[in-house]
């Protein structure tokens, strides 16, 4: 190439960059200044959610958050501060939602409910009773709205033993009256604190309040009591919604059946299965792979692969951990050739499993006199590009 088309070619390039980078300052003064379209919006949006790196991911957003409605975009927010929260960088979650200050919406209560919110998702506790607590010094009223965003803070930050806390000191002190939402946060608190039984005794506090628990409320009882082995009082519970009338959604179906499949009562499952459905709820893959569990603990495998089936037939990808219990319950049962099958199935359409489950059916596969299926299953691990282990025939080193 010669001298004169290398220049051209790097001018050229260096028009382009600077030519970008006062594009996007142009965008976002413009946006800050006056009515944004509907062209605009999409263009600031994007050079935010379509950036890779963390750092200027950051450096973006605070940009576009010059923008007004911008900062009304509760989704991009959301979005932004999981990605960076993916990538550990909560130094820079500070930074951003720090930035938010500068803009009169920090007085304004359910903005500054969002960025709690937001804290508290990153699990970032501290930040987010900091903000909750300097609401006053920006003339920021606070209600149930914020006080709420700090309960639910205080949760998803896993800090589950100053909830209680919280809730009985704050009301007082900020004349707030807690409401549904607030009682529903305390009840998640105490569950993972592991006091089931007070959460459990805080439905009746709520009635003597004059609220009334919701399906919300009695689904996190139904979910806790009967992941945790507590059949009887999730039976109980159970028997409290339908006696109260109260709405039942796919969230309170699946966790009856996780509990009847704990139970080894495939019977009842497909019966309260029926049931959902009659009731025009959708299943979903949660629903499913509770079944397929259910079965495989009474050792129906046969019935199990079916209820497997019926995932993909209504459009859903298989979760994680139904493999840790169907493909040892076909390779026990001596079905080798599912248990086969449903391997290559995994590779080919790039579901997720541990290596441990695929390496009992490879060596299943070797003792049943199998091992071209095992050798096959061999290369799948080792040639494919998503799954980043490594199978061995029995026989290996």
């Amino acid at each position: 190439m010669s001298s004169l088309s290398r220049l051209l070619l790097r001018d050229t390039f260096s028009f382009r960059t600077i030519t970008n980078r006062r594009l996007f300052s142009a965008v976002t003064a413009a946006s800050a200044s006056r009515p944004a379209t509907s062209e605009r919006r999409p263009s600031l949006i994007n050079l935010v959610n379509e950036e890779t790196d963390p750092k200027y991911i950051t450096e973006k957003f605070k940009k576009a958050c010059q923008a007004e409605w911008f900062r009304k975009n509760i989704s991009v927010y959301e979005r932004t501060v999981r990605r960076l929260a993916a990538a550990k960088k909560f130094e820079w979650i500070q930074e951003i939602l720090e930035e938010q200050n500068k803009y009169p919406n920090m007085s304004k209560e359910g903005f500054v409910a969002r960025i709690i919110n937001l804290y508290g998702r990153a699990g970032m506790f501290e930040n987010a009773q900091k903000v909750f607590d300097e609401m006053t010094e920006r003339n920021c009223k606070r209600s149930v709205l914020s006080f709420n965003a700090l309960l639910n803070a205080c949760v998803n930050s896993k800090k589950f033993d100053l909830v209680e806390g919280i809730f009985k000191e704050l009301p007082g002190k900020l004349s707030i009256e807690p409401d549904i939402a607030s009682y529903n946060t305390l009840i998640k608190g105490l569950c993972g604190k592991g006091s089931l039984p007070e959460a459990v005794a805080l439905v009746d506090e709520i009635e003597i309040k004059g609220l009334k628990p919701d399906h919300i409320t009695y689904n996190i009882l139904l979910h806790e009591s009967y992941k945790n082995g507590h059949f009887e009082q999730g039976e109980e519970i159970w028997g409290r919604i339908l006696e109260k009338n109260v709405t039942r959604d796919i969230r309170s179906y699946n966790a009856r059946l996780v509990g009847l499949a704990m139970e080894i009562k495939s019977e009842e499952m497909v019966k309260l299965f029926d049931e959902l459905k009659a009731n025009g709820i959708k299943p979903d893959v949660f629903t499913f792979t509770a079944m397929v569990r259910g079965f495989v603990a009474e050792g129906k495998v046969a019935e199990a692969k079916i209820w497997y089936k019926e995932i993909e037939k209504n459009g859903c990808r298989p979760l994680k951990f139904i493999f840790s219990s169907l493909l040892p319950a076909m390779c026990k049962a001596g079905d080798l050739d599912s248990a086969f099958e449903l391997s290559k199935e995994i590779f080919s359409k790039r579901l997720l499993v541990e290596q441990a489950v695929l390496q009992e059916v490879v060596d299943e596969l070797v003792k049943g006199s199998k091992q071209d299926e095992a050798e096959e299953l061999v290369e799948l691990a080792k040639t494919n590009d998503y799954l980043q282990f490594k199978l061995h025939l029995s026989s290996e080193e």
